[in-house]
């Protein structure tokens, strides 16, 4: 298994991680449907869906043409080898100018303390909840997965309380709008910024998860007419430009998560 921000240490590690500054080309035309239904399962609830959120809804001034924003980069290694979320949220903040690192945001996310329990075949039978907490040890120790927008909502609150905000299922324009307002937005995509193509399923109390094991998530810092720009916690580059379509489904595939402040 592998979130390819994080996951090494369960298996051998794709070599599918972009090396250059672009990543322009058109992702394949198979819709999200397609894919998830390629995992057979019965009665499946996916790991942190919920309803749209309307809970933050604000209103920003016309979106602009293009927005770049500067944003420090921060790298999650070698540190917190499966810490793209929290290191993704340190930049966020910083910008924010919160006297924060990812070492204090490691400590203080929520964890969902449930262990890992594999079959005899190394499949694994039971886990966590991203949706509760981040699932595994973020430092690589041990075996680790991801959080999702919840526990981060609540970290930003922590540290700017009362300005989180949650953009969570919202039309990308809406995310698009935040980031032309000036404030950077974490986001949950693949490591190749592509439709994520591998899954996997275990047991969580009486829930089944199934989650894409190639998420990953990163900084949307700027857009133009075509492009997204992207800091990667991983592969330590800033303001990598991104087809924005190709993001786009990315994105929604991973139920458009998104996170900031204001």
């Amino acid at each position: 298994m592998k979130k390819l921000c994080l996951m090494a240490s369960i298996l051998p590690l794709f070599g599918f991680i972009n090396t250059d500054d672009t990543a322009s080309q058109k992702p394949e035309k198979q819709s999200y449907t397609e894919i998830y239904e390629q995992v057979p399962s019965p009665a499946i609830k996916r790991a942190g869906n919920s309803a749209i959120n309307h809970t933050h809804v604000i209103n920003h001034p016309p979106k602009k043409d293009s927005k770049m924003l500067d944003v420090v980069l921060i790298k999650q290694n070698p540190e917190l080898k499966y810490g793209c979320e929290v290191t993704s949220l340190a930049m966020v903040l910083n910008y924010a100018g919160v006297n924060t690192d990812k070492m204090d945001l490691y400590r203080s996310i929520q964890k969902d303390p449930d262990p890992i329990r594999r079959a005899g075949n190394g499949d694994i039978l039971n886990w966590g909840n991203p949706a509760d907490g981040f699932v595994g040890d973020m430092t690589g120790r041990t075996p680790g997965y991801a959080v999702f927008d919840k526990p981060m909502e609540v970290l930003v609150n922590q540290k700017l309380p009362g300005r989180a905000i949650n953009l969570t299922n919202q039309p990308f324009e809406r995310v698009l709008e935040h980031v032309s307002a000036g404030y950077p937005v974490v986001v949950w995509t693949t490591g190749d910024y592509r439709l994520p193509d591998r899954w996997e399923a275990w047991n969580h109390g009486q829930e089944l998860i199934k989650t894409p094991l190639d998420l990953h998530a990163v900084v949307l810092v700027g857009y133009d007419t075509d492009y997204v720009y992207l800091n990667d916690p991983l592969s330590a580059k800033k303001q990598v430009r991104v087809d924005k379509e190709q993001f786009i489904e990315s994105w929604k595939a991973l139920q458009s998560r998104a996170i900031s402040y204001k």
